[in-house]
Parts: C-alpha cells; sequence; structure tokens
C-alpha cells in the first residue's frame, strides 16, 4: 500500500472544528492513510499558549477519536526546543518517512506567510504542502501572491508523480473559527457549542479552560500517555 502521511500541526489552544475540517478535506482529496495531528510545544511566532501541554494534548486525543487513520502524536510535546516545522519534517525522515510519503496539511491563510518560516524554501522539500482554502483566503489565488512557487502548486491527483513534491491546492468549504475566537467567547462567559468538538468542549468546560481565573495546570506532558504520537508547528 501507498503510504499517504498527512501532517496537521498547530498550537491546539484549542483545537476546533475548523482543524478538523482541514483534516478531512485533504485526507479526502488526496485520499490519505493517515493523518497526524501534532501540537506544538513553543510555538515560534504566537504567545505562549494558555493552556498547557497536558490539556493540548489531551483535546487532540479527544477531537480525533473514532475517526478513522486519525492519530494525535507528541513529536514536538516531547521535545523542548521551538516547534520549527523543518526541524519536525527532518525528524519523520529520520523515523523513516520519504518526503514523498508527506502531506503537510495547512490553510491558505497560513500558507501565504511561507516565506517567513524558518529554513524556507528547503523546507518545501520536506513534503508535499496541501494547502485548504480557508474563509477569505482561496486558494486559487496564492500563485499570484507566491509567483515563484506557481510551478509546484497543482491540483489533487492521486496519480501525482510520487518522486516529486508538490503544492496541492484544495477548494474546501471550513468553518469560519479560530482559537483566539473560542477563547475570547469563553472569557466572557459565551458559549463554544458548535466550535469544538462535543468532547473537546466537555473537557474545557470540566477543567475550567480559558476561564479569567484559569491556571495552566496540570503541567504533566503527553508523554503520561504512551500510545501517543505526534507532529508539527508552523513557523
Amino acid at each position: 500500500m501507498i503510504r499517504r502521511v498527512g501532517i496537521l500541526g498547530g498550537t491546539f489552544d484549542p483545537i476546533h472544528c475548523g482543524h478538523l475540517d482541514l483534516g478531512a478535506a485533504v485526507q479526502q482529496a488526496l485520499h490519505l492513510t493517515a493523518l497526524l495531528l501534532i501540537p506544538a510545544n513553543i510555538p515560534p511566532h504566537r504567545p505562549r499558549p494558555s493552556a498547557s501541554p497536558f490539556h493540548r494534548f489531551a483535546m487532540t486525543a479527544l477531537a480525533v477519536a473514532g475517526r478513522t487513520g486519525w492519530r494525535a502524536s507528541d513529536l514536538e510535546l516531547s521535545q523542548p526546543s521551538p516547534s520549527y516545522t523543518e526541524a519536525t519534517l527532518d525528524r519523520l525522515h529520520q523515523e523513516g518517512h520519504s518526503a514523498t510519503d508527506l502531506f503537510f496539511v495547512i490553510g491558505a491563510d497560513a500558507f501565504a506567510e511561507i516565506k517567513s518560516w524558518r529554513a524556507y524554501p528547503r523546507l518545501l522539500d520536506g513534503a508535499h504542502f496541501a494547502v485548504v482554502s480557508r474563509p477569505g483566503s482561496p486558494v486559487q489565488a496564492l500563485a499570484q501572491r507566491l509567483p515563484e512557487l506557481a510551478h509546484r502548486m497543482r491540483r489533487p491527483s492521486v496519480d501525482a508523480n510520487p518522486h516529486e513534491v508538490s503544492i496541492f491546492l484544495i477548494e474546501a468549504a471550513t468553518a469560519d473559527v479560530s482559537s483566539t475566537a473560542i477563547r475570547q467567547r469563553r472569557q466572557h462567559g459565551q458559549p463554544i457549542a458548535g466550535l469544538v468538538p462535543r468532547a473537546v468542549e466537555q473537557h474545557i468546560e470540566q477543567h475550567g479552560l480559558y476561564l479569567p481565573n484559569m491556571t495552566s495546570e496540570p503541567h504533566e506532558g503527553p508523554r503520561a500517555n504512551p500510545a501517543a504520537g505526534r507532529l508539527h508547528g508552523q513557523g
């Protein structure tokens, strides 16, 4: 069987329906055999997450439960260094994955800033990039915004040359939601139903996450769960 491993990383503070829509769109368009969701440990270009690594990994694991081939991974949380994408891809290569096995899942809004990422443009050779449209950020605009990468952009195809890493442009509907908006709603006592999976909503409520007096307890890392295995960090 051809391995097609998707990599979906982020702070996941909290993970929400927009993240899941990205993963589902790429899984369907590119026939992924697996999808790894990787909470970042220390995001390079963002403030430190509000929730602890323990809670962010737990919410990710709850979000993927019951989804065939989806798995939460602690690949970045187990590292003390900032979560750079190129370092994550290098670790996956060391574990035996070839660049053409891997499909890095990312929204079009984030990919538009790819030139600011560390190790650009080398990191684009570490995996296929599967870019999904986001509200207000259509994939059709990327060729004009990043003309130097236009020759690598193509529509999804299961018959793409397996020896040539590409940038796949995927048009799909994804939820217009952000982790920032969810945290703000919690701060103001507003509901978040429908913005996150129900199990994630219950975890947030049970542990009082993102409330004005929230602490980031507990501090234990996800390695308390030996069944875990994970990847990513944008930037």
